[in-house]
């Protein structure tokens, strides 16, 4: 593959270059930041680790039910899962044969997020417990349990600088936590994304995916909106926009055609431009949008419903798991001739 920057990407010229195959469904997905491997995780409760150049494949399984949370720890080379059975578990990501180092009953049932504070020390995680917890990544304990949500909270994200830590509930109430006293320092609305119905009696929608912007200007939150059917699944993909400085949200984003899904994946690029994933109803898609605009600027069918993405530190690549069991490898440029 020919070296490429940031810069180089050109979203109007995205394709899918790279499929893996699994025999079941898959659920989230994350990039190794070192280039060697993608991570997802499946209906079977494991996690699948395939090397980008040769598809070969291994089997993480230690969990008990589904694993939601995936995030990596690039200085150590450590995979950090958190499943339906509320265990936290630490992996050596490029093991030959990977078997926990060690695990934690982190949550009263499903963990919903992990993520690694930018230096690496810290570990975050969310829940159905409704519980948002830190831990030291070194040893395992519990630093911080921080309970400001009244209903399961579904991300968790740190702010760029490492010293805020954000988290986001299926009300779409975001809440900013000041990590030296560890207390809560302030809330953001992005209540769009969440819907009662009263005649089916659920909760439906909520902050499905977090990504903050490069220069930590913005804060996305992805979702949906207009959740009219929820067991219908009649929903539009949706990104509340935020302004980190001032709390201000800015718009709503949402497709130029009426097309149904939930927006499950967020990041932001290097060059400015959001990038999203939608799975539902009406197929999957990548959507491309700028930070001032109401609207996609590009959108690319996929071939299956999305049900998660990232984004590869060469800002070319983005990964998305499937609900057919595929993990796509998308590229943002054209098939070298």
């Amino acid at each position: 593959m020919n070296p490429a920057t940031p810069s180089q990407a050109e979203p109007e010229k995205v394709r899918v270059a790279k499929e893996f195959t699994n025999k079941r469904p898959l659920i989230a997905c994350r990039f190794d930041p070192r280039n060697r491997f993608v991570f997802a995780s499946d209906e079977d409760g494991n996690v699948q680790r395939w090397e980008l150049e040769t598809g070969k494949v291994a089997a993480l399984s230690a969990h008990d039910s589904w694993v939601f949370g995936l995030a990596l720890h690039a200085s150590s080379d450590t995979l950090l899962t958190g499943g339906g059975d509320g265990q936290l578990i630490w992996w050596p990501a490029a093991a030959e044969s990977p078997t926990p180092a060690r695990r934690i009953e982190a949550h009263h049932g499903w963990i919903r997020s992990v993520t690694v504070s930018p230096d690496g020390a810290l570990v975050a995680t969310s829940g159905n417990d409704r519980r948002v917890k830190v831990w030291s990544f070194a040893d395992g304990s519990l630093l911080y349990d921080l309970p400001a949500h009244d209903r399961p909270v579904y991300r968790v994200a740190f702010d760029p600088t490492g010293k805020f830590l954000i988290s986001a509930d299926i009300k779409g109430i975001v809440v900013q936590w000041d990590l030296k006293p560890g207390k809560e320092a302030r809330r953001f609305d992005a209540a769009a994304l969440y819907h009662y119905d009263g005649g089916q009696g659920v909760d439906y929608g909520g902050v499905r995916d977090i990504a903050f912007s490069a220069d930590g200007k913005y804060l996305a939150c992805g979702g949906l909106i207009e959740g009219s059917n929820p067991l219908g699944a009649v929903n539009t993909p949706a990104v509340v926009l935020l302004d980190w400085g001032s709390g201000e949200k800015l718009r709503v984003q949402r497709p130029k055609e009426d097309i149904k899904g939930v927006v499950w994946g967020l990041r932001f690029h290097p060059a400015g431009f959001l990038i999203a994933a939608s799975g539902g109803s009406g197929g999957g898609f990548l959507w491309f949008l700028k930070p001032d605009q109401a609207n996609e600027f590009f959108k690319f069918p996929l071939p299956n419903t999305a049900r998660d993405m990232d984004l590869h530190p060469d800002g070319i690549r983005l990964a998305t798991a499937h609900h057919d069991g595929r993990l796509r490898i998308s590229e943002m440029r054209p098939k070298p001739a």
